[in-house]
């Protein structure tokens, strides 16, 4: 018993830099007395002592904020950072040296009895207001971004990020956007490319993707225009022009083309 709670302190001390001594540790974290709580009622509640193990998770919440179901399995060197508004559900498994930050729910999406909660894998990383929902499994060494809402089950090692959570690969290679794509970005109100090589935002990468989509459609246009003219063909006499820097207003409002250079 004593060297669980000395492993805990000591963790708190490896992922926490304000912490400064044993003492201020084992007295002022919040997480740390919900860890010490659970264990006790996680104990009650497997030798059937219910309703005691619940009344003192009951008290727990109220002292520390932090609700933790009696029956959710914990494994070794878990920390709550800040931990106010956290929710462990009962059937929820974490693994060992996994970290939670203030306002994370493992939470359910039925009232059906059984497992409804999800099960984390082994050095998981949740950000703070992070929502996990369902019996839904967390590989190992995932991480999960602050305020997502994962419903689904997430591989090794993955990067969770939005609502509703998605893959993010923060090491995939970016290509620089070309001045036209960026032009066409700025007109419509997109401004993802100064910040999608930092923020791995697959909802940016997305709309990446399509600018330059569109892009590379209005140059085959182009060529299939020229190509047609060439040959004899009636075409519109309206040229599909290229972006340029500036938007220009062609009667019917700005249009988000340039002029033709």
């Amino acid at each position: 018993m004593f060297d669980q709670l000395k492993e805990d302190i000591n963790i708190v001390f490896e992922r926490d830099p304000a912490a400064r001594t044993k003492f201020e540790v084992l007295t002022t974290y919040p997480g740390l007395h919900a860890l010490i709580f659970h264990r006790m009622n996680h104990r009650l509640w497997q030798a059937n002592v219910k309703f005691i193990a619940r009344f003192l998770s009951f008290f727990a919440r109220w002292f520390t904020g932090i609700e933790i179901h009696p029956g959710a399995v914990i494994g070794k060197r878990f920390f709550i950072d800040h931990g106010m508004g956290v929710v462990v559900g009962e059937t929820a498994v974490i693994g060992d040296d996994c970290t939670l930050y203030h306002g994370v729910t493992l939470g359910g999406t039925s009232w059906q009895k059984g497992k409804r909660h999800p099960t984390l894998g082994n050095g998981i990383v949740v950000g703070a207001g992070a929502k996990i929902l369902g019996p839904i499994e967390i590989g190992n060494d995932a991480r999960i971004g602050s305020n997502s809402v994962v419903v689904r089950t997430v591989p090794d090692g993955a990067t969770i990020v939005g609502i509703p959570g998605r893959i993010a690969n923060a090491e995939a290679e970016v290509t620089a956007p070309s001045p036209e794509q960026e032009a066409l970005a700025k007109k419509i109100g997109f401004d993802a490319y100064g910040t999608a090589q930092e923020v791995p935002d697959p909802v940016a990468v997305a709309i990446n993707g399509m600018l330059e989509h569109i892009h590379t459609l209005d140059k085959e246009m182009e060529q299939m225009y020229n190509e047609i003219k060439s040959l004899g063909g009636k075409v519109d006499a309206k040229q599909v022009t290229e972006l340029t820097s500036e938007p220009v207003d062609d009667g019917t409002g700005t249009s988000c083309r340039g002029n033709k250079s």
